[in-house]
């Protein structure tokens, strides 16, 4: 029995070459193409896939944003990210929204076959560089090398490490997908418990600056 891969792309060209890649696969068939998220939202549930090919920079709603939709309506089916971006953000949010794979347009047909195919087998297919990029994140904050560690929750020491880095509080509250108001409470309770009256203050103490 074949695998069925749905694709939404906004670009015809890329679309119409992802639809030729898949079908021209023995045990892949591409099912339904989308050119944007709210059409996808809309038929793709009553008939769900094996595995949606999703791209990120879709007009209207977003490519990470439909995830998070589509997740709860087709709950059986795995999601791989297809696009142009390689920056952390957006790996990790296709991440958290409930990607389990994460390719790069530039990646051959072999590849992008090879992926679907080892996304159904359990696997989650990234290209190199995204791995290492979500290996690296996982390495940025060691908390056996902190002070006070034990005083602060995790979010906190994320919190912090993002401050000492120098983004402002509304981009924290985008990367953390919490509001700006919530990153002031974290900030609040901080300075409670590491006794300081500044972020300066928080940093130095927590990463012995």
């Amino acid at each position: 029995m074949k695998l069925s891969v749905s694709i939404i792309e906004d670009n015809n060209d890329i679309r119409t070459g992802l639809m030729m890649i898949i079908n021209g696969t023995d045990e892949l068939e591409c099912r339904h193409t989308f050119s944007n998220a709210e059409e996808a939202i809309k038929m793709l549930p009553v008939s769900c896939v094996d595995v949606v090919l999703m791209d990120i920079d879709l007009p209207g709603m977003n490519g990470i944003d439909c995830i998070k939709i589509l997740k709860e309506k087709c709950t059986s089916t795995l999601f791989m990210m297809l696009t142009v971006y390689e920056d952390n953000d957006k790996i990790f949010r296709s991440l958290e929204a409930g990607a389990s794979g994460y390719m790069l347009k530039k990646s051959s047909p072999a590849q992008l076959v090879d992926a679907i195919k080892d996304l159904c087998n359990g696997g989650s297919p990234m290209n190199a560089e995204i791995a290492r990029k979500v290996v690296a994140s996982f390495q940025k904050v060691d908390r056996t090398k902190i002070k006070h560690a034990e005083e602060l929750t995790k979010r906190e020491v994320e919190l912090l490490e993002l401050l000492s880095k120098g983004f402002r509080y509304k981009e924290i509250a985008e990367k953390l997908f919490i509001s700006p108001d919530t990153v002031r409470t974290h900030i609040r309770n901080i300075y409670l418990k590491l006794q300081v009256t500044s972020k300066i203050e928080a940093i130095n103490k927590v990463f012995d600056r």
